[in-house]
């Protein structure tokens, strides 16, 4: 799991413009998930080559006066519980404020590593002000600017230096490790319980029970894999956050840490728009996907039932609607290992390298039959050699002429052709065009 900042503080201090100042070099995840009240919540972030991520618990906070209080409080306990560092905002130009002094309260109370970002600090004679922040007996107070950018490489230089950069990914490269996401109540954790046949994770009809993401070993019947869950039971006296923000967290957590994600959906309630949104997730994470389509034993069926419901369910996540979908029942303990049997194809699927020569013998004849539409001024785009780069995710380079020319209907055109001349089912490809 990467190592985890998180920025706390009260309102209007400026935690989401420094969240956006630190991920600006790699685009967060913006899909927006119902129950999640900003669309920017998690980010990705480095500094002098360690990777990290960032939560921006910003915008949080809602109503009226009387419940910021409680709300920072949930924040602030968050990222006690989840961070590895805290990066705590205040308003060097307002001073220190009654809120502000709640959280600190707070933070005095953990171990964990606690920066005190005096943000707005946009000229150095308002940077001297930032000494009134050490009687929070919190440590080093950095002087900021989220705006500008001054201060922060101080800042970072401190912030890393408290990660384990030791933990690499200790896994087998060649062992697929598995994410089984959905919404909550789906029969994720069930799942990983009946493919184990013991009950490895906590496993209560109470939406929510999961927490952090932990990887369990699986090998029999021929497959070996690292299954990623969101298992943990929370502790008692923690359950006090928002259910949908924090399942989100863990899902999107889930999902980086997997190279195919299980989307579980409920076959009782239907496809929804948080089954599509975490969908989604997985596609733009490049991940292989394959759809559980989970407590299929409690359906009334009629004949082709099965496929009219496929067909629904691909007509809502299109475009990327390649992808296998399973009918399953973990109660009945049905299709359980044809769901890995798929699992395991995607993956397969995901690392093919298709030869440049094959490439080029397929899809060029393809090209020529069906050219692009005409650039404007009436010129000819002409797509002169296909090859596939050396990426962890399939990745298709096409050069031609005017490669800012190539119309997205066009593109769609030539992801399909490659999908249906290359079996990439289930898995997200991606298609560039440069200059020759």
């Amino acid at each position: 799991m990467n190592n985890t900042v998180a920025i706390v503080g009260r309102p209007n201090v400026g935690k989401s413009t420094l969240f956006n100042r630190l991920t600006q070099s790699k685009e967060a995840i913006v899909e927006s998930i119902s129950g999640v009240t900003r669309d920017r919540i998690y980010g990705k972030s480095d500094w002098n080559g360690i990777d990290f991520s960032v939560i921006d618990t910003g915008g949080y906070v809602y109503g009226s006066d009387d419940t910021f209080e409680e709300e920072i409080r949930k924040q602030v306990l968050f990222a006690i519980d989840e961070a590895d560092a805290i990066v705590f905002v205040v308003d060097i130009r307002e001073g220190i404020n009654p809120l502000d002094e709640d959280v600190a309260e707070l933070l005095r109370k953990t171990d964990k590593a606690v920066f005190i970002v005096a943000n707005k600090a946009d000229t150095p004679n308002v940077s001297e002000l930032s000494g009134e922040f050490y009687a929070f007996g919190l440590g080093q107070v950095y002087p900021i600017s989220s705006i500008n950018g001054s201060g922060t490489g101080d800042l970072l230089d401190e912030v890393v230096k408290v990660f384990d950069i030791s933990k690499k990914d200790e896994e087998d490269p060649d062992v697929p490790r598995i994410a089984v996401v959905g919404r909550p109540n789906v029969g994720k954790s069930s799942l990983i319980n009946t493919m184990l046949g013991n009950v490895r994770n906590i496993v209560t009809p109470i939406a929510g029970t999961t927490r952090d993401s932990i990887y369990t070993k699986y090998n029999a019947f021929g497959h070996t894999f690292m299954l990623v869950d969101t298992a943990g039971l929370r502790k008692k006296g923690k359950v006090y956050e928002n259910i949908e923000f924090y399942s989100t967290l863990r899902t999107i957590r889930a999902i980086e840490s997997s190279d195919v994600c299980l989307v579980m959906i409920d076959a009782q309630s239907g496809i929804e728009k948080q089954d599509i949104s975490i969908f989604h997730l997985a596609e733009k994470n490049k991940k292989g996907v394959v759809v559980v389509v989970n407590k299929w034993d409690l359906m009334e069926k009629e004949t082709n039932t099965h496929l009219k419901f496929k067909q629904q369910i691909k007509e809502r996540i299109a475009p990327f609607n390649d992808v296998p979908i399973v009918f399953t029942s973990v109660h009945e303990k049905q299709r359980i290992y044809k769901t890995l049997e798929l699992a395991s194809q995607v993956f397969e699927r995901r690392q093919q390298k298709i030869p440049t020569s094959k490439l080029n013998d397929i899809l060029l004849p393809i090209i020529e039959n069906t050219p692009p539409s005409m650039a404007s001024r009436g010129r000819y785009i002409k797509i002169k050699y296909i090859m596939q780069l050396k990426t962890a995710t399939p990745q298709f380079v096409f050069f031609c002429n005017l490669p800012d020319d190539i119309k997205e209907s066009y593109r769609r055109f030539l992801e399909n052709k490659i999908r249906e001349n290359f079996d990439f089912n289930g898995v997200p490809i991606q298609l560039f065009f440069r200059k020759k």
